[in-house]
């Protein structure tokens, strides 16, 4: 257990903090035999000296301005999305860093183009220069084996007339998808992208694109760094895009005033 003294550790997730949440107030009987012999000593297994929840959004953009050391525990579907993209934002450039993966990233998400090893990742619509440390933990995940899968579904009290086995590696899901078929005679697919099924009637109408997406390399040779003051304007300007976006839809009111107001500020600054 961390003493007083040590650095701060950040959890900035509202699942995981509602999860820490539960497992603190678990009855006894739902604990292990390790997790019972740490309490039965009085010692608190998730429980550290410096432990900080980052509940509402303002906490959690006040940790990008903490400049002392610190661990910074952020989940997200394989950093598609949430806080943790806002994080990887503020820190993937700067090479004193560490981002530390524990699970499994899916092809195609921003989580496994790091694990792979890119060099710049675009968040926000920004290019981002990775500088930082990557480093994986594969072996920490909650997802079950293809034999705990296996097994899952065998319970199952009436069997399911279609499955889709849609997330894994390519390859995983057609061997998943062959014993389902071969061993437990179900009717199971891997679909590709755009597959069609009516799920009335049980039957393909599209087996989808088979073609890999190949990524193209980015044609913007000069990164934004977002500790850069011209960054830091260039990412705002972006955000600002986005709010537009969000603001699809609103009042005529309202769209005319906030019009008005960003059409004021370009004419101040354009010069």
């Amino acid at each position: 257990m961390l003493q007083a003294g040590d650095f701060k550790i950040y959890v900035d997730s509202p699942l995981a903090i509602e999860a820490t949440n539960i497992y603190s107030n678990c009855d006894r009987e739902y604990l292990d035999e390790e997790a019972l012999e740490l309490v039965t000593a009085g010692k608190n297994p998730i429980e550290v000296s410096n432990l900080k929840l980052a509940i509402s959004s303002e906490e959690s953009k006040a940790i990008n301005y903490d400049l002392e050391p610190k661990v910074v525990i952020s989940a997200s579907g394989m950093c598609e999305a949430g806080r943790i993209k806002h994080h990887l934002k503020h820190n993937l450039w700067r090479s004193e860093c560490t981002i530390l993966f524990v699970g499994y990233q899916a092809v195609g998400t921003l989580g496994r183009a790091l694990v792979d090893g890119s060099k710049s990742v675009k968040i926000f619509g920004e290019e981002i220069e990775v500088l930082a440390e990557i480093c994986t933990l594969p072996g920490i995940s909650g997802h079950a084996d293809i034999n705990g899968l296996i097994k899952w579904i065998s319970a199952f009290e009436f069997s399911p007339q279609q499955v889709f086995v849609c997330h894994g590696e390519d390859e995983v899901c057609e061997a998943y998808t062959a014993k389902l078929r071969n061993e437990l005679g179900l009717n199971a697919f891997a679909p590709y992208p755009y597959a069609v099924v009516d799920l009335v009637t049980n039957k393909m109408l599209s087996e989808g694109n088979k073609t890999k997406i190949e990524k193209k390399p980015s044609q913007q040779t000069n990164l934004i760094k977002a500790n850069s003051p011209y960054g830091r304007l260039y990412l705002a300007g972006q955000r600002l895009i986005q709010t537009i976006a969000h603001n699809e839809g609103g009042a005529n009111k309202d769209l005319a005033k906030f019009a008005d107001q960003i059409i004021a500020l370009c004419e101040k600054w354009d010069r």
